[in-house]
């Protein structure tokens, strides 16, 4: 369906008959009562007569440029067919550790070794796919938490926010505290949808201004969730040039605290020790939070006015390029 966004636009239509009509008429010029005729003034009036029609032509197409430019301004667009989309009522927001802890690379995907930013990064993407009718958004936190992106419906640009995210981004320290407060902050908690933060980490509070359990408590008292998720293998043994030795890459993860944080808020706390492990926390998360879906119709908007725009401007350029043309 063809439609203007701004119809009263078009009652511009008529303002240069008005302003024609409103300006005083320019004085005629003052000649003799009397002219000896001569050649010339045969020539010229030749030469006016053969430009009469040029003229009325250039009147003609401004009147166009005005009509298109007017059209234009006026924000024709087209409306597509009604498509449903399915809304779950849940506002749903990511936080995702970027400090410098996450390079260690005690995860494998597909039989490679990688960092643990990079298997959060590629099953959390298949998480966000997931969540068609969701609202979501995302939480970068390091020495400092970031507003990544509010709560929207586009998980597309959630995911891609989350692929370009890197390690140091946001500080070399952990701030869970100020990552919580945060979500707090900026989901909406005047809305009847279900809050949920799933907060994911691999190591201890180091930084920020607010402890951990006083967000936590903040988070319950407002009706939010957490989800806690520790990043980190498990003790294993290596064997070095020395002898054997047993390593703990997960050595600064502070699980009590984690722990705490999902019980206060009413949530809860998961352990990934390899990207297997991650991947089967967020199906769970699924089946922890469940909601019925309603069935929302949009139209989508495609616009039109550059069509006229384009065309007026190349009627202009038709007029006043012979002119300049000319000058030259």
């Amino acid at each position: 369906m063809f439609q203007l966004e701004w119809p009263l636009v078009l009652l511009l239509i008529p303002l240069p008959v008005l302003v024609y009509l409103a300006l005083p008429a320019r004085a005629l010029q003052q000649q003799a009562a009397l002219r000896v005729p001569i050649i010339d003034d045969f020539r010229l009036g030749v030469m006016q007569a053969d430009q009469v029609k040029p003229h009325r032509w250039r009147q003609w197409l401004s009147l166009l440029v005005w009509l298109l430019l007017v059209f234009a301004a006026s924000r024709p667009q087209w409306l597509g067919e009604s498509i449903a989309i399915s809304v779950s009522g849940r506002d749903l927001m990511l936080a995702v550790d970027l400090s410098d802890s996450m390079r260690t690379g005690d995860f494998k995907i597909e039989g490679q070794q990688v960092n643990r930013l990079q298997a959060t990064k590629q099953v959390a993407s298949k998480f966000i796919e997931q969540r068609r009718g969701d609202r979501l958004g995302l939480i970068l936190f390091g020495t400092q938490a970031y507003l990544q992106a509010p709560l929207t419906f586009d998980s597309n640009t959630i995911n891609r926010l989350l692929q370009e995210s890197a390690i140091g981004l946001a500080g070399e320290r952990t701030a869970i505290g100020d990552a919580i407060g945060l979500a707090i902050k900026r989901l909406d908690l005047e809305s009847d949808n279900s809050r949920v933060l799933i907060l994911m980490t691999d190591g201890a509070n180091t930084a920020g201004e607010v402890t951990p359990l006083k967000a936590a408590q903040l988070a319950a008292e407002r009706g939010l969730k957490i989800y806690t998720i520790g990043i980190g293998a498990d003790e294993q043994i290596e064997t070095t040039w020395f002898g054997i030795r047993r390593v703990n890459p997960s050595a600064q993860l502070d699980e009590k605290t984690l722990r705490s944080i999902a019980r206060l808020s009413g949530g809860r706390y998961f352990r990934a020790r390899d990207s297997e492990e991650l991947a089967r926390i967020y199906d769970l998360l699924d089946e922890l939070e469940p909601l019925p879906r309603d069935t929302q119709s949009l139209r989508p908007i495609q616009a039109l006015f550059a069509w006229p725009l384009a065309m007026a401007l190349l009627f202009a350029a038709v007029l006043v390029v012979p002119r300049l043309w000319r000058h030259l």
